[in-house]
């Protein structure tokens, strides 16, 4: 049975670690008080905030990890821009902000002006899509520290502070919408690349899925950004709020119950998720192959779910319209309730139909 940890990543280990990291930059907080870009703490947020006066600077950053290697595998780099961009534009948005600038550090062991400009078209074409701007960036190569490439990026953006998303106002009953992904966006795809190497060896990338597609080209779906579409019901920067949204979780790294939870830890509330999205058919297949249950594929894979809004019972149509507006495919998932824990219907492969709990801490 294949696991995260199997595959060489332990979510344990890397949560203690960003909880080390974040406690020495809060260290520096008090560098900046009672001047301008004071920080907010936010423990387990998707982004940082700094205040600057009537609005709240918000920065944060993100990779595509080991879904690059992939591309490079394949030599498709036309769509990795989406995804590098949704990992920050993403973030960003769960606190309400409108993501103004995204820049972007490429580590790499050789430099390829061929395979960089392709890179960066798709990351300027997403940017474009979404109205972001690309204020600069590094390029480094660095053949002797590493073996094929890394892309990495920061995104800022700005909220007005009576806008600010900080989950304070989740309540029992409250709505949880799902935003339909049909793909991985960038996580988990460590347990990806080990699941298909272990059932078809090296080459696993030429192997077919299907009739149209191999594995490679399949599992290198290209992430579809949210941030437009959500921005639509929390207005851009000096814009009317269409929909008091509550909380919002960007479905990466933990999968479901480890970034759902972030929404509920202010409240004291949790979740039951009893309606969510049929996982895309690559996830299923993957379970199959690898033998990965139905509790490690939620907590490693979106599994079908790329962000969760919560809104009251009465925005629901609303939201719901304004999402279809913004091209998202969205429906409700489940409510807000009173108990600490993140209560899912599995819809895997192993076990559909199956109570998943995940007790949130």
């Amino acid at each position: 049975m294949a696991t995260y940890k199997e595959s060489g990543v332990d979510i344990s280990l890397g949560d203690k670690s960003s909880e080390i990291a974040y406690a020495e930059a809060k260290k520096t907080f008090k560098n900046r008080k009672g001047m301008i870009g004071c920080p907010l703490t936010m423990d387990g947020g998707f982004t940082g905030a700094l205040d600057f006066g009537d609005f709240y600077l918000v920065q944060n950053d993100d990779g595509i990890g080991s879904k690059f290697k992939i591309a490079d595998d394949i030599g498709k780099y036309d769509t990795a821009g989406y995804d590098l961009a949704a990992m920050v534009i993403d973030d960003a948005i769960c606190v309400g902000a409108e993501c103004i600038t995204v820049s972007n550090t490429i580590d790499t062991e050789k430099v390829d002006p061929v395979k960089i400009g392709k890179m960066m078209k798709g990351l300027s074409k997403a940017c474009a899509e979404q109205k972001v701007v690309i204020p600069g960036g590094e390029i480094a190569e660095i053949p002797s520290m590493i073996k094929g490439t890394v892309w990495n990026s920061t995104a800022v953006g700005i909220v007005e502070k009576k806008k600010f998303i900080d989950c304070s106002k989740v309540r029992l009953g409250d709505a949880l919408i799902g935003l339909y992904s049909k793909g991985f966006r960038s996580n988990g795809f460590s347990l990806v690349r080990y699941v298909l190497k272990n059932a078809f060896g090296e080459n696993w990338y030429g192997k077919k899925f299907d009739a149209k597609k191999t594995w490679a080209e399949t599992v290198l779906e290209p992430t579809q950004i949210y941030h437009s579409a959500v921005l639509e019901l929390v207005g851009r920067y000096k814009k009317p709020r269409k929909i008091d949204v509550k909380g919002i979780a960007h479905v990466t790294g933990g999968g479901v119950p480890g970034n759902t939870c972030r929404i509920f830890k202010k409240t004291h509330t949790g979740a039951i998720l009893d309606n969510l999205f049929e996982p895309p058919k690559m996830m299923l297949e993957l379970q199959k192959l690898g033998k990965v249950s139905d509790e490690e594929a939620y907590t490693v894979w979106n599994m079908g779910t790329g962000m969760i809004l919560c809104v009251a019972q009465k925005d629901v149509k609303k939201s719901l319209e304004l999402l279809k507006k913004g091209g998202v495919k969205a429906q409700v998932i489940g409510r807000v309730t009173n108990k600490p824990t993140i209560e899912i219907t599995s819809r895997g492969h192993n076990s559909k139909g199956k109570k998943l709990s995940f007790k949130i801490s």
